[in-house]
């Protein structure tokens, strides 16, 4: 399989970002996700944006294992954002070798959404970089058609739409939705499972989000149709958290069960007659 596959930060955030590289490299992926920023309050925050200590270890971690970075998070497109005091982060995520940024819409004032996010596409661009437009249920891109739509009123040609298939499950988003966004905006995939029955209050669907996940093939989602509607060979990011099973097993096992499961799926989407 020459795809590449890339371990997302969330699956071992208990790892410091230079040991989730380790962690990449022992488990067996040929890439990463780098957490630039976190995500909530609660996270840890480490100083990886410019010249850093941590930074440089994690360079040195990335040139002795091989391991490349795919995607760097998480950029939110708030109210307040100012573009401009992004640009140390996505610096950094270039001088990484990031070729993906994975942004969140958080503004419910959706035209000044998008042109925050049409903004921040043109300093990606600067960078070589492509700026993915991730819908996630609880935002102001709640749903893939929405997503779909802020990405073409950006009008930016390295402007795309991220999948991720919790969200996409979660959101009710359909693979009708998906046929309909240009393949040039799916660069990349998030890839995980859960249960077919969607929790029935929004802090369940966070809290699954956030805490527990199943590795691909172990819930109840149709990943094949999923991964058969997507670009062939398009890259995936596992974004598995698994905060129950992290008590009896540690982030490289975690890490590799992920990668073993997602190569059975690919086995087995190779092997099933696409419904296209």
């Amino acid at each position: 399989m020459t795809r590449p596959l890339s371990l997302a930060a969330l699956t071992v955030l208990e790892l410091a970002p230079e040991d989730r590289v380790s962690c990449a490299a022992e488990a067996g992926f040929s890439h990463i996700g780098i957490r630039l920023i976190p995500a909530t309050d609660t996270e840890p925050r480490y100083d990886l944006i410019g010249d850093t200590p941590r930074l440089r270890e994690v360079e040195h971690r990335l040139r002795d294992t091989g391991v490349k970075v795919l995607d760097a998070e998480i950029f939110r497109m708030q109210p307040q954002t100012r573009v401009a005091d992004l640009e140390a982060a996505v610096a950094t995520a270039a001088r990484l070798g990031a070729s993906e940024l994975l942004v969140a819409g958080n503004d419910a004032d959706e035209a000044r959404l998008i042109d925050t996010f049409a903004a921040f596409c043109e300093l990606a661009q600067r960078y070589q970089l492509h700026a993915a437009l991730e819908f996630m249920p609880w935002t102001d891109t709640r749903h893939l058609r929405q997503a779909a739509e802020q990405v073409r009123r950006s009008a930016q040609p390295n402007a795309g739409v991220l999948v991720d298939a919790f969200h996409f499950s979660r959101s009710r988003s359909e693979l009708a939705d998906l046929a309909r966004v240009p393949p040039s905006q799916l660069r990349y995939l998030q890839l995980c499972d859960v249960p077919a029955p969607i929790p029935p209050t929004p802090e369940g669907i966070l809290h699954e989000a956030r805490a527990e996940r199943l590795f691909p093939g172990e819930g109840g989602l149709d990943l094949v149709g999923l991964l058969q509607a997507m670009p062939a060979g398009i890259p995936i990011s596992l974004e598995v958290p698994t905060h129950t099973l992290a008590r009896s097993m540690n982030a490289v096992e975690r890490a590799r069960r992920a990668l073993v499961a997602t190569r059975r799926l690919l086995a087995q989407v190779d092997a099933t007659p696409s419904a296209a």
